[in-house]
């Protein structure tokens, strides 16, 4: 499926089945009237939470955020399946709406809770509300950031404001900017999407590299000042919602929410930056491998290993998948075979409007969702993998706990969609004797190491400084931002790389998950974690606790999760160990080559 298709053309057999969820828009209207009806019901307790009506207030609120979350997560998927859709569009904004209703309505009750009477509080926690005792518990840990009911109900209002400039940022990514036609080494002009850049890139024509670089980055360019001022507007919402709950900095903030001491993330980078001289070293050896004077970063993604078929249909990257993941057990699996085949929880393939990249997203009492813009590669296939490792972790999740605990922290979410690309790493090299297919594949993991370890903490660090510069009062201007992203590039890919090309300075600009604040060090140190844990599961029969943990949910801290599943982050040793493998291909590869 080349041709970008409108979403009305695509095949039924292609789409998710968002009827899941709401049989129709009607349904779902109902369901919304009803959220927004049950959220007067707060009313009752609102100046008259005890330790005896707490339980059903709790109850309350959860069965209004279960219908809450379906009602947004319908109207998410719609809007996501074609940005145009201006009907769509309308219901996701009123979905928002809801949300930031209930949040509203429901933002006395933690205050309200940290105003009862401790000790009857905690007797509680072993009699009816001990299903909820981890969730009371943390609550009292995070005394001090928890403000009073008022300024509770007054952050909550005004969360739809705080959102704008992610959905700013949004609407122009995926619906407005415009790339020109990328042209290959034959004059032909190809269509350049957001699904097609990174096949551009991987392309062997250095002509198409070139055209496709600098038409994504030109158009970004045009809108630099909008760009900047959007991130700007990020990062002060960021320090703002940090300063009004108490916490030092925007990044405690972040990780406090998850119990994840700040030094998880500054050890990280400090780790990673220990390293750089073996990412120098993989530069510098595909540098000499492509035979050229002056690389540049749209050479980087291109395989360094010719005359390999990387064509994958999705039909054979299902298979190949299922395979794979055979360590994880049978019953694992054959939930997987059903949703791939049989549930449809997945929308396959690029169309016009939709989201780009790839996400797994769902509501507690239904199943995952997973969104792919897939385009027939090996990369493409590590994407089903890693999607569909989060969509699993939900199902395990939402099947084991109660809603009270069936969501999952981000921290360990990365854990369980990398420990599946790491097993179908470890498949494929298992299974090919060929040598050029193994020069291929070492390639390919180095790849995942460069983009997910070292690129992720490197985008870690742009964060720390402007947030940092932020919170010390100093401008960040579309110039400033390209000064800070264009010196860590220069430190992460070292004097192999053509430094004299700015537009990757300009890279900042078209990130969505900068949005997210002190989100994107998840993947490094999740694909850190996963390492060890799919060589647990390989060798050590570590299959076992590794599904426990998917189980877990939010029923723990994320920490205290990834410990009963047999690797401690709150060490370095997980980044030194996946350095160590790093090190182990570089020095094979280099041996091939």
């Amino acid at each position: 499926m080349n041709k970008v298709l409108e979403r009305s053309q695509v095949d039924e057999k292609y789409k998710w089945s968002i009827t899941d969820l709401f049989e129709n828009d009607d349904v779902w209207q109902q369901a919304y009237d009803k959220a927004e009806k049950d959220i007067m019901k707060f009313d009752e307790y609102r100046d008259n939470l005890t330790v005896d009506n707490l339980l059903s207030c709790l109850k309350l609120r959860d069965e209004i955020m279960l219908l809450s979350g379906k009602v947004c997560v319908y109207a998410g998927l719609r809007a996501n399946e074609d940005s145009t859709d201006n009907f769509y569009q309308g219901l996701d904004s009123k979905s928002d709406r809801l949300i930031t209703l209930l949040g509203a309505a429901a933002a006395f009750i933690e205050p309200a809770i940290l105003a009862l009477p401790e000790d009857r509080l905690r007797a509680g926690l072993d009699g009816e509300l001990k299903e909820y005792k981890h969730y009371i518990e943390d609550i009292l840990r995070s005394r001090e950031h928890i403000l009073s009911a008022d300024k509770e109900e007054l952050l909550a209002q005004v969360y739809e404001i705080g959102a704008a400039p992610s959905n700013i940022f949004y609407m122009l990514n995926n619906a407005d900017i415009e790339f020109e036609n990328a042209v290959n080494s034959k004059g032909e002009k190809l269509p350049l999407t957001h699904g097609t850049f990174v096949s551009y890139l991987e392309s062997a024509d250095r002509e198409l590299r070139k055209s496709a670089f600098d038409s994504l980055y030109n158009a970004y360019f045009k809108q630099k000042n909008t760009l900047a001022a959007i991130y700007t507007a990020s990062v002060k919402k960021d320090v703002f919602n940090a300063k009004a709950r108490n916490y030092s900095s925007s990044l405690e903030g972040a990780l406090s929410a998850n119990n994840i001491p700040v030094e998880v993330y500054t050890r990280l980078v400090e780790t990673v930056n220990k390293h750089l001289p073996l990412m120098h070293r993989y530069i510098k050896l595909r540098k000499r491998i492509l035979g050229l004077d002056d690389l540049d970063m749209y050479d980087i993604y291109t395989p360094v290993v010719e005359d390999i078929d990387t064509h994958k249909s999705y039909d054979e990257a299902v298979k190949t998948v299922l395979e794979a993941l055979k360590p994880m057990g049978k019953e694992y699996c054959d939930k997987l075979k059903s949703a791939l085949y049989d549930e449809k929880w997945v929308d396959i393939y690029e169309n016009k409007g939709k989201r780009s990249g790839a996400y797994s997203w769902g509501a507690y009492g239904c199943h995952p969702f997973v969104s792919l813009n897939y385009n027939d590669t090996v990369d493409s296939m590590f994407t089903l993998a890693h999607e569909m490792g989060h969509a699993m972790h939900s199902h395990y999740t939402w099947s084991n706990q109660p809603f009270v605990y069936g969501d999952y922290t981000i921290f360990v979410a990365e854990v369980a969609s990398t420990v599946n690309e790491a097993l179908l790493m470890e498949h494929l090299l298992k299974t090919t004797d060929d040598v050029k297919e193994r020069k291929y594949l070492l390639n390919y993991f180095m790849e995942q190491f460069r983009g997910t370890l070292f690129r992720q903490t490197m985008f870690a660090e742009f964060e720390l400084i402007t947030h940092s510069k932020a919170e010390k009062g100093e401008p960040l201007t579309f110039e400033s931002l390209c000064e800070i992203y264009g010196g860590l590039n220069k430190k992460y890919y070292g004097d192999e790389i053509n430094s004299s090309n700015e537009k990757i300075s300009w890279e900042w600009s078209r990130i969505p998950h900068f949005y997210t604040a002190f989100y994107v060090y998840q993947y490094a140190t999740g694909y850190s974690a996963a390492i060890t844990l799919s060589q647990k599961i390989l060798n050590e029969n570590g299959a076992e606790n590794y599904i426990n943990f998917l189980k877990g949910g939010s029923s723990g801290y994320s920490i205290d999760l990834l410990k009963g599943a047999g690797v401690d982050m709150t060490g370095s040793e997980a980044v030194e160990n996946a350095m160590k493998v790093f090190e182990g291909l570089l020095d094979e590869f280099e041996k091939l080559v």
